[in-house]
């Protein structure tokens, strides 16, 4: 029997959610999570403010969040638009001078500034640097090669301007979060040689949890998370686990780097990487704060 002075069934729902999420918060409290945000997710102001509310929230409840974006199709877009010819080798974009400095000006300056915007409207604070402020990030040229089809022997491919870090210094990014803001950081670092370098996001984010000993990686993406053959999502795998699924092709294509990432940045001190679907509202704190999860998690 009810009474009018019952609780709403929706208000307990929200009630017992987060009764659910309080060891959560007490266990991440004080600990680091890098975000990798990008795919189509970025282009959709609605999942956009999801993502910035997010955030803002982990900051909120004692977790340190640091966020490195990428912007490809941006790139894309805009290189297009001023009638700039794009090849890719291995998902890399070739880059040469002219395209480094446009993918400089739109990683570091619209992206970069929109996201950080909308993070200062869901209330919270961030700074937008990239990898060259206080040199905290140094980069080496990427080296690829390729198999000629006519002679089968392998050339080396010159990619341009692609780096990957060979170094991080968390100095800076220490200190933005212990001011109490979040690092919003866009993908381009100096190399050794003094030229401006343009780095894959996620490779990026991988050496950033990596240096900082986070508790987290999330890798935001344009898919559930990383599928077996009836297409059903594996939650949990390890780098037996991935061997396996690579070998008898479960595993492939885009999948493959990115699985890469997780498994250095675990390998390199982070306590566990997340390949998670970036459409989906709130798909991080579904993973952070429930016990069902929401997409793979890699772990040693």
């Amino acid at each position: 029997m009810t009474s009018k002075h019952d609780p709403d069934p929706a208000l307990l729902a929200k009630a017992e959610t987060l009764t659910e999420a309080l060891p959560y918060m007490q266990r991440y409290a004080g600990k680091t999570f890098v975000v990798k945000y990008g795919g189509h997710a970025m282009g959709d102001p609605e999942l956009a403010r999801d993502f910035a509310e997010d955030v803002v929230l982990m900051k909120a409840v004692g977790i340190n969040p640091v966020v490195v974006h990428g912007g490809g199709p941006q790139i894309g877009a805009m290189l297009k638009q001023l009638g700039v010819e794009s090849s890719f080798v291995d998902g890399l974009r070739v880059t040469d001078a002219e395209t480094a400095k446009v993918a400089e000006m739109v990683l570091s300056g619209a992206i970069n500034k929109e996201l950080v915007n909308w993070i200062g409207q869901a209330g919270g604070r961030a700074v937008g640097i990239s990898g060259k402020d206080d040199g905290f990030v140094t980069a080496t040229k990427v080296l690829r090669t390729r198999k000629d089809p006519d002679s089968n022997i392998e050339q080396a491919v010159d990619l341009g301007f692609v780096g990957e870090p060979s170094k991080v210094d968390r100095t800076l990014l220490d200190t933005i979060s212990a001011a109490g803001m979040i690092p919003v950081i866009a993908p381009i670092a100096i190399g050794e040689d003094g030229s401006t370098y343009n780095i894959n996001a996620d490779t990026m984010a991988g050496a950033i949890a990596a240096a900082l000993g986070a508790a987290r990686l999330f890798l935001l993406t344009d898919v559930p998370g990383v599928l077996d053959k009836s297409g059903e999502l594996l939650t949990d795998l390890d780098p037996a686990k991935i061997v396996g699924l690579q070998a008898d092709g479960t595993i492939s294509g885009g999948m493959i780097p990115k699985l890469e990432t997780c498994l250095n940045a675990v390998q390199g001190g982070v306590d566990a990487a997340v390949i998670l679907d970036g459409r989906v509202p709130h798909a991080m704190l579904l993973e952070i704060f429930t016990r069902r999860g929401a997409g793979t998690l890699v772990r040693l």
